[in-house]
């Protein structure tokens, strides 16, 4: 099966990840995950470090001649700005210049502080930190490079910004680029004025705020995931890589929140015949509020999944009331050097984890040790899907 570990802090010589799972024969390139990290620093509202900072990577191990083997894949993302930390983040034996000792409400800081028995807040912000996700976005870049080979493809959008809200239609993957060219990574142009006003609003004095970005995957065949054990239930796995994200607080799939008001009767999705519909194996929904997914199994229907993310904990001007833990006395947090908003980003990092879900049960459904093999697999079982069915029906 796939799995991912990432290795580093925020302001360390570098972030690490080990791709495990990858068959032999994929293609892969630095490019293509530059590519990828280059979109992860899109969006209006960023601070100047998205500016300035630049992704050097090294493709360690796992590939040869731009081609996986079979073994892990190691990358590792270089921090640009080492040289002006290496002293206060060096892994060898001395003391910071400085302790933080005044937690962030909101952020990981103080729970952090205590778990591990620091005194430093720094031993916590530098994990915690959402610099993080690079190695999850580059992880991702490979999960989607193995399911475009079926034919499986992931977009996002920004549909809210504060109280700036899209109600336009969902991009399909060709329209991907025409999203990430907008500043806020929204594919409704009036809504993203109104986000881009919101986020002028809250600069202004100092705040920050939260955001949804909705996910798309497109092309996911019926099967992927089980309703046999609980922790095989794809709406549920998805859920968890999406709530691991940074600042994310909910999760919905579908028409998730809505269907709780809602009869029955309005609720879900009707079923038809249409032979065409190969990825269903002949089998239609005629709407899509479950979000491509029914008792933990896809449908075949595109999956779809909205993530929220609350504002990020770092407030340029307004003070959060916190508490000296030196000296025990009330104080305001200490300020790191923060965005506006990162909900834009949040959409990359949202469809790196998705892919890498869906990667993994495509891989626990097809298997192969060879990405031929895999895509075999993959085209038939659509086949047999639709014969199936016909045979069913008594065609």
């Amino acid at each position: 099966m796939l799995r991912f570990l990432t290795a580093g802090e925020s302001h360390g010589r570098s972030l690490m990840v080990i791709v495990e799972g990858l068959p032999s024969g994929l293609v892969v390139s630095s490019e293509q995950i530059g590519d990828e990290l280059a979109r992860r620093r899109l969006g209006y509202g960023r601070g100047p470090r998205m500016r300035f900072e630049r992704d050097e990577l090294h493709l360690d191990a796992g590939v040869r001649h731009g081609r996986t083997l079979g073994s892990p894949v190691g990358v590792e993302i270089l921090n640009s700005e080492w040289v002006k930390w290496e002293q206060e983040m060096s892994p060898e034996p001395g003391v910071p210049s400085t302790k933080l000792t005044k937690p962030r409400p909101g952020h990981a800081d103080l729970a952090g502080m205590q778990k591990y028995a620091f005194d430093d807040a720094r031993d916590v912000l530098e994990r915690a930190s959402a610099r993080e996700t690079a190695a999850r976005v580059t992880a991702g870049s490979l999960a989607k490079a193995l399911l475009a080979t079926i034919g499986i493809q992931i977009v996002s959008h920004v549909v809210r910004i504060g109280a700036a809200a899209s109600s336009g239609p969902r991009p399909l993957p060709a329209e991907l680029p025409q999203v990430d060219e907008n500043e806020v990574r929204c594919f409704d142009s009036a809504a993203a004025a109104a986000m881009i006003k919101e986020i002028k609003a809250a600069a202004k004095e100092g705040d920050s705020l939260g955001g949804i970005v909705e996910v798309v995957a497109y092309g996911v065949p019926v099967g992927l995931g089980s309703y046999v054990h609980w922790d095989r239930k794809l709406d549920g796995l998805l859920a968890g890589a999406l709530m691991s994200i940074h600042a994310v607080k909910a999760v919905e799939i579908g028409d998730g929140m809505i269907q709780a008001s809602q009869r029955g009767s309005v609720a879900h999705d009707a079923i038809a015949v249409d032979d065409d519909f190969e990825l269903g194996g002949g089998y239609v929904r005629r709407s899509d509020h479950a979000g491509g997914l029914e008792g933990g199994i896809s449908s075949g229907a595109p999956i779809i999944v909205k993530v929220a993310m609350k504002p990020l904990a770092t407030l340029n001007r307004p003070v959060l009331e916190t508490v000296d833990v030196a000296t025990g006395e009330s104080t305001v947090s200490f300020k790191e050097r923060t965005d506006v908003t990162a909900v834009p980003a949040l959409g990359v990092v949202a469809e790196s984890m998705v892919a890498l879900v869906l990667a993994n049960e495509a891989l626990r459904k097809f298997g192969g040790d060879t990405v031929e093999e895999f895509v075999r697999n993959f085209t038939s079982y659509v086949a047999n899907l639709g014969s199936t069915a016909s045979a069913a029906r008594g065609e």
